[in-house]
């Protein structure tokens, strides 16, 4: 019996990208990336995290700068077309997926465990004080900038979760650059940047999924009903099943293969979360920790990984990041109003919060002002946050600068600040004795 050409079902190809279309993508890739990488060095030298200058590289390409000044130019290079950015958004994204899970693999959970009550009050106050001042600051914004039909709670809980976040890889840099990661008081702001970190992804994800189901009751339940399944999968299936993913890596030829299949399993963890109706980033994060914690992971074979996801893509995210900040919108008077509000919210608020769990955990003046400066960061955290805002259109493009803008300015203030406030605290000889153990010196019984 023979078959018809008609009756024989066939699916034709998808077309590849075209040639003018995958010319621009190069063209918009490389200038973004090299402009990134460029002024990344450069606030660098200036004693700046390299955050502020790749942000500063899609600023000056984007509507705050180029457009004004080249506008032919500007649009044959950055159309502002939804085919076109979201090439570059999907980079991005893999990127700043790959940069949460490789967070949460430096996350460690027994450093919250052994400094025990004061790092969790002073967590707790740095999450609970300024994450209220976000609400309040959020419900007495003018209406001009909120997004079309967002419900204003929403808003307000958004607000409230991109001013309570620290950003601990900003944290970490800024404290090894300064010499203080062996001092307590780092210690300490690293086990509470630590809470601080996973209380702000629940807290996404929970806002996140209002802001996509609306503000009900059961679906609110639901959502956290979501969350917590998720972390008990994470717990009770992915723990023992990342351990012997990796355990099988490690022993499988000279383990090449271990930076491609932890790429493999934050991507698929991004996927869960996503699928559960929360964001992709909070299922990186969790197979991060879970990866970090394995006791499986060789982290000299997880270089490469590192190394890309940072000097790469990240770059790459935060550049496309600054596209869409305009600066020109802090010439009208109630934006400009609303970001010196904003910020001074979201700096005071973390140092009161701080401070106040500082001096509950029995801690002294200089150290809750040190943990204060030190948690302000909020750095590249942020900056992931304002992009789930934009994106889920809980924030508008004034707004989204606002936030973006509160992240630069915090992570540039807490250096000094810090420096400032542990000039005043003498160091002791258990953390001269850390000091040599972290360097690789020998410690003499007399020195210690």
């Amino acid at each position: 019996m023979s078959l018809s050409v008609s009756s024989v079902s066939s699916v034709a190809p998808v077309a590849p990208l075209g040639a003018h279309a995958l010319l621009m993508f190069l063209l918009q890739v490389g200038v973004l990336l090299g402009s990134a990488v460029l002024l990344g060095g450069l606030a660098r030298r200036a004693g700046l995290p390299s955050l502020a200058g790749e942000l500063v590289a899609g600023v000056v390409l984007g509507p705050s700068l180029l457009t004004p000044l080249a506008p032919g130019f500007a649009a044959w290079l950055l159309p502002r077309q939804p085919d076109s950015m979201h090439l570059l958004d999907a980079v991005g994204q893999l990127g700043v997926l790959l940069l949460v899970g490789i967070t949460g693999m430096n996350v460690d959970l027994g450093l919250v465990r052994r400094k025990g009550r004061a790092a969790v009050l002073v967590s707790a106050g740095g999450l609970v004080v300024p994450f209220a001042g976000g609400l309040a600051v959020a419900l007495a914004l003018p209406a001009a900038l909120l997004a079309d039909g967002v419900d204003r709670t929403v808003f307000a809980l958004f607000t409230g979760v991109a001013l309570c976040v620290s950003a601990l890889p900003v944290i970490a840099r800024t404290l090894l650059d300064m010499g203080l990661l062996h001092r307590d008081i780092g210690q300490l702001i690293v086990g509470a940047s630590v809470a601080d970190d996973i209380a702000g992804w629940l807290l996404l994800s929970v806002v996140s999924a209002m802001a996509t189901t609306g503000v009900h009751g059961p679906d609110i339940v639901w959502s956290v009903v979501c969350l917590a399944g998720l972390l008990a999968g994470a717990v009770f299936l992915g723990r023992p099943l990342v351990r012997r993913l990796l355990r099988w890596s490690g022993r499988s030829g000279n383990g090449e293969s271990l930076p491609a299949l932890c790429t493999v399993l934050i991507v698929l963890g991004a996927a869960a979360s996503h699928a559960l109706h929360m964001e992709a980033i909070i299922g990186a994060f969790l197979v991060g920790v879970l990866i970090g914690s394995s006791g499986e992971a060789d982290r000299e074979r997880l270089a490469p990984l590192r190394v890309f996801a940072v000097t790469v893509l990240a770059p790459l995210f935060f550049a496309t990041a600054g596209l869409r900040i305009d600066l020109t919108a802090l010439g009208r008077p109630e934006v400009a109003g609303s970001a010196l509000l904003v910020l001074a919210v979201a700096i005071a608020g973390k140092f009161a919060g701080a401070y106040a769990g500082a001096r509950a955990g029995r801690l002294g003046h200089w150290e809750g002002l040190a943990l204060g400066a030190g948690l302000n960061s909020r750095g590249v955290i942020e900056v992931i946050i304002a992009m789930v805002g934009l994106r889920l259109g809980i924030l508008t493009t004034e707004m989204y600068t606002i936030i973006v803008l509160v992240a630069i300015v915090t992570s540039v203030l807490a250096a000094p600040l810090l420096r400032a406030a542990v000039r005043r605290m003498p160091v002791t000889r258990e953390e001269r004795v850390r000091e040599r153990v972290m360097a690789g010196e020998p410690v003499l019984e007399s020195n210690s």
